[in-house]
Formats: C-alpha cells, sequence, structure tokens
C-alpha cells in the first residue's frame, strides 16, 4: 500500500529535493505544503501517513503546526535551525524526529522508513 507523505516548507527547492529523494525511495504519493496553515489544512483534507515539516515558516510555524497535529499524524521536523529548545518543543508535541539541512539522501530515507 502506497504511503502518503505530506512536504511542508517555504522553500520550493526544499520541497523539489525532499519529493526527488522520496521518489528514489519508492515514495510517490507526496502531497505540498508551503506554508503551516496550508499544511494544517491538508493533514486533515489528506490525511497522510507522515509529515515532514519544517520549523521556519510563514503564517504558521512548524512548532505551532505539531501543537496543533503533532497527536494525530506522524512528524518528522526537518529544519537547518539546530536549537535545542525549538526541537525539543517540537519532539513534546508529537514530532517524532529530526533531520538536519542540510541533509542526505540516505539520512532522509532512513528516517521516513522507520516512521511509516
Amino acid at each position: 500500500m502506497a504511503k502518503k507523505i505530506l512536504i511542508a516548507d517555504y522553500s520550493a527547492f526544499m520541497r523539489k529535493m525532499l519529493i526527488e529523494i522520496l521518489n528514489e525511495g519508492g515514495y510517490t504519493e507526496i502531497i505540498e505544503a508551503e506554508n503551516g496553515k496550508i499544511a494544517l489544512e491538508k493533514i486533515e483534507s489528506e490525511n497522510p501517513d507522515l509529515v515532514l515539516l519544517d520549523i521556519i515558516m510563514p503564517e504558521v510555524d512548524g512548532v505551532e503546526v505539531t501543537k496543533q497535529a503533532g497527536k494525530k499524524v506522524k512528524i518528522i521536523i526537518i529544519s537547518a535551525i539546530g536549537q535545542e529548545g525549538v526541537i525539543k518543543e517540537a519532539q513534546d508535541n508529537g514530532a517524532l524526529g529530526f533531520i538536519v539541512k542540510p541533509f542526505k539522501k540516505e539520512q532522509v530515507l532512513e528516517e521516513v522508513g522507520k516512521h511509516v
């Protein structure tokens, strides 16, 4: 059964990179959101199996998305921010993992594979 993955990142370039990596890993059902507000809407309407979520986004940031949706969907944070406090807050609200940008293809596929 195909796993549906939502990529929520403000950067179209980052979304494109992640889609390419996921496609190479055999994941083909991918949804995109360019901000946290749209991510929350798509979590409700699309019911993804996993969310790859950036922390820094307009309208609603990644921490707020984890607060609102972290109990109903699996979330992995993908961010360049290395702030332990922000990561811990996201994890306290339901995020299951953390991938630091810039990331390697193998790292992304390994982390996604753990949670789908």
